[in-house]
């Protein structure tokens, strides 16, 4: 073709993008992300300790993925979903979301989705990161963002696009933070929208809930439960607001959390005691649910097994809703919209790759969430750490027994060979991390 005619055919795919969002029957996002909540915290996952039907439903009507993998621990999962690449290329510390870093919600804005975003932000501390507007939403409700106190269920204290909010002494906060996304969603239905709800629910600490039968209830592990039914009962109004509004078959919705479950409780699940694995690098605290429903768009009852990690939530959602793919800077998301609507993918994961360095400069490097640099790769069996342990995350979950070079089967030693290959595509070190601030001498 002639260059001015591939100048007209760019100027007219530029252009067009706009006008094509702005439809009235463009898709729509509702992402959920649960704060401090494994997979095996739901029903459709197996537990018969919690109840969560309007998940569970959703799972039954849309897909449920099996190996869904975040970061142990909540700012870096969320710079890492809301930048579509790990944390290696540009985490610089905990509550700290590196200014310059596009989001989903920035990329979308350009193309005219109205945007939105309610729950925890925690990525404004330290006199550093952002706000919700230079992340791209127009709207906000927030806890943990300048401005906002410590309480955030009971009687709590949330910021509205920039100000402080009065609320009624009694108030449940995530009942506030649930109205505030019904109510967008409500105010954007004729316009395409995204609605980003990182929950506060289910973290610490664990009072009753306004379902609770004791609203005196002292047991962190009964009142956990009712939290865990809460959230599921937001999500539901979520749902039904979708439903009642003509929404639902327009919308894609997807559910996951940000890590495992707090490591201060234990529950039976599948005949076994299970602790929460919150800021550990083994799979109860990085193994999270996700599931996702579009009425006739995502066909029910599938269960996925393919690796998924929060680099891949960036570039499906831009794929899902027919833009063109973001050109990321060091993005190693892969996109499973393909997965999302049961065609096989053109290309699946084989690996994941995870770094895990929560407070680069802390004093002391001596807990879970206080410790030197962390860098592993995965496929669906073995787990290789930048110190050479090996591990096999199938018959040894906790991590507790390594696969030394002699103790190696031809599949462990294929396993070796491929994921070291994979650290070593990866920067040895944090990219965002000031080196000169780090305590101490760097433990190889």
């Amino acid at each position: 073709m002639h260059r001015l005619g591939l100048l007209v055919v760019g100027l007219f795919i530029s252009l067009s993008w706009p006008s094509l969002v702005a439809a009235k029957d463009a898709l729509n996002i509702v992402l959920i992300m649960a704060d401090d909540v494994g997979y095996e915290c739901f029903s459709s996952y197996g537990s018969e300790t919690f109840s969560t039907p309007v998940l569970d439903e959703l799972a039954r009507s849309g897909i449920r993925f099996e190996n869904c993998h975040s970061t142990p621990l909540c700012t870096p999962s969320r710079v890492n979903l809301m930048s579509g690449k790990s944390n290696v290329y540009n985490y610089q510390d905990f509550g700290v979301y590196p200014k310059g870093e596009p989001t989903f919600a920035n990329y979308l804005k350009k193309f005219g989705y109205r945007t939105a975003v309610a729950g925890k932000w925690q990525l404004a501390g330290n006199s550093r990161g952002i706000m919700p507007e230079e992340a791209g939403f127009d709207t906000h409700c927030l806890w943990n963002i300048p401005g906002s106190k410590r309480p955030r269920y009971w009687d709590p204290s949330y910021v509205q696009n920039g100000k402080t909010l009065k609320l009624p002494r009694g108030t449940y906060g995530p009942d506030v933070m649930t109205d505030f996304i019904i109510d967008f969603i409500v105010q954007n239905k004729d316009k395409p929208f995204l609605a980003y709800y990182p929950m506060n629910l289910v973290h610490n600490p664990f009072p009753p809930t306004p379902d609770s039968v004791d609203r005196n209830e002292k047991n962190n592990g009964k009142n956990f439960i009712d939290m865990v039914s809460y959230m599921d009962k937001c999500v539901g109004r979520i749902v039904d607001t979708l439903d009642s509004h003509g929404l639902r078959d327009n919308t894609l919705l997807i559910f996951t959390g940000d890590n495992g479950t707090n490591h201060v409780l234990t529950y039976p699940y599948q005949g076994k005691s299970f602790t929460g694995g919150k800021g550990f690098t083994f799979d109860h605290g990085t193994h999270v649910p996700l599931i996702a429903n579009w009425p006739g768009k995502i066909p029910a009852g599938q269960v996925n097994d393919d690796l998924i990690c929060f680099s891949d939530f960036f570039p499906t959602v831009v794929d899902a809703v027919g833009l063109e793919p973001k050109n990321i800077a060091n993005g190693d998301g892969q996109s499973f919209w393909s997965q999302l609507q049961g065609k096989p993918a053109e290309k699946t994961r084989e690996w994941i790759y995870g770094y895990y360095f929560p407070r680069p400069y802390a004093k002391k490097f001596d807990d879970m969430y206080n410790h030197w640099e962390v860098r592993f790769a995965r496929d669906k069996q073995f787990k290789l750490y930048g110190n050479g342990e090996l591990y096999d995350t199938v018959k040894d979950v906790l991590e507790q027994n390594v696969i030394s070079v002699s103790q190696d089967t031809d599949k462990s030693k294929l396993a070796r060979i491929q994921l070291q290959i994979v650290l070593d595509s990866y920067p040895a070190n944090g990219r965002g991390v000031e080196r000169s601030k780090v305590n101490g001498v760097r433990k190889p």
